[in-house]
C-alpha cells in the first residue's frame, strides 16, 4: 500500500503545480518525470563515484562531465543535488536553460527512457514554483516496493489513481489518458524510481544457474541488468538495436540461441509485468 505520508506529499506536489499555474494533469505528470529522472540521474552517478572511490577504480559512467558547457555553466551545477540548495532565481536559470537542453541530448543514448527525454520541455512557469516542487519531490522516497521488482498491486494503482483524482487536477478520462501515455501508472512509477540492481540480477539468476556463457554474452546480460537499474523496465525490441548490436548486426539473435533468447524476452516481459499491476 501507499503509505498515508507518501499519499500526502503526491496530493501536496500537484495542489502546488495547481496554485503556481499548472493545471493539465498530462503536463504535470510530465514535468514530475523530468525532475525525478533529473533527480535520478544524480543518484546515479553518486554511486558510480562511491564505488570508484572505494574500489579505487576509474568511474565506469560518468553522466555528468567535467568541466563547463558553452554557456560556461559547469556541468556539476546540473546534479540535483547541487542546484537544489540554490536561490530560486539561480535554480530556474540552470534548470530551464542548461538541465533540459542537456536532457534533450541524451535521447541518442538509445534507453527506453532516455528517448523520452529528447523533447524535453520545462513548463514550470516561475522560480518560486520550481524551489517549492524541487523540496517536496526531495522528501519523497524512491526506495519503495517497486523497486524491488514485487508487484504493484491492483490496490496500490487505485490508490494512485485516488490520489490523482483527489488533488482536483483532472477527471477520470484525463487520468486514463496520463496512465495510456506511460504505458500505465505502475509503469510510470517504475520509469520514476528504476529497478534494485539486486532485484534486477535476480530476475536473470534462474537463466544464468548452470550456464556457462561466453564473457560477449555476460557482459550482454549485465548491460540489460544496468538498463533495468536505471529504467526500471525494458522493451525487448531494444535488443535488436544499439548498444546490443554492438555485440552482433543481428542483436540478441547473434549472441545467444533461440531458447535463451526467448527466455530473456519472457524475463523482460515479467519485469514489466510486476510493474504494470
Amino acid at each position: 500500500m501507499l503509505t498515508g505520508e507518501i499519499r500526502s506529499q503526491i496530493d501536496a506536489i500537484w495542489n502546488a503545480f495547481w496554485s503556481g499555474g499548472i493545471s493539465n494533469p498530462l503536463e504535470v505528470i510530465e514535468q514530475i518525470t523530468y525532475l525525478l529522472f533529473i533527480r535520478r540521474l544524480d543518484e546515479l552517478q553518486q554511486l558510480a563515484e562511491a564505488k570508484s572511490l572505494r574500489l579505487n577504480v576509474p568511474i565506469e559512467r560518468r553522466i555528468f562531465p567535467e568541466g563547463k558547457d558553452t554557456k560556461n555553466q559547469a556541468y556539476e551545477d546540473y546534479r540535483w543535488s547541487r542546484f537544489k540548495n540554490r536561490k530560486a532565481e539561480e535554480m530556474y536559470e540552470i534548470v530551464s536553460e542548461h538541465v533540459f537542453p542537456f536532457l534533450r541530448t541524451m535521447g541518442a543514448e538509445g534507453s527506453t527512457y532516455a528517448r523520452h527525454m529528447k523533447d524535453a520541455r520545462f513548463t514550470i512557469p516561475t522560480p518560486a514554483l520550481l524551489a517549492k516542487v524541487v523540496d517536496m519531490l526531495a522528501k519523497v522516497p524512491m526506495e519503495e516496493r517497486d523497486r524491488t521488482n514485487r508487484p504493484l498491486t491492483s490496490t496500490d494503482i487505485a490508490e494512485l489513481e485516488r490520489i490523482l483524482l483527489d488533488s482536483g487536477v483532472g477527471t477520470s478520462e484525463d487520468v486514463q489518458r496520463a496512465a495510456a501515455s506511460n504505458h500505465g501508472l505502475g509503469l510510470f512509477v517504475r520509469s520514476l524510481v528504476g529497478l534494485d540492481r539486486g532485484a534486477a540480477k535476480e530476475a536473470f539468476a534462474a537463466f544464468l544457474s548452470g550456464k556457462s556463457l561466453a564473457a560477449n554474452q555476460i557482459e550482454f546480460v549485465n548491460m540489460i541488468v544496468d538498463h533495468l537499474t536505471e529504467n526500471g523496465a525494458m522493451d525487448p525490441a531494444l535488443l535488436y538495436s544499439s548498444p546490443y548490436t554492438d555485440f552482433s548486426p543481428r542483436g540478441v539473435d547473434g549472441v545467444f540461441g533461440t531458447r535463451d533468447t526467448a527466455e530473456i524476452v519472457s524475463i523482460l516481459r515479467s519485469v514489466s509485468k510486476t510493474a504494470a499491476a
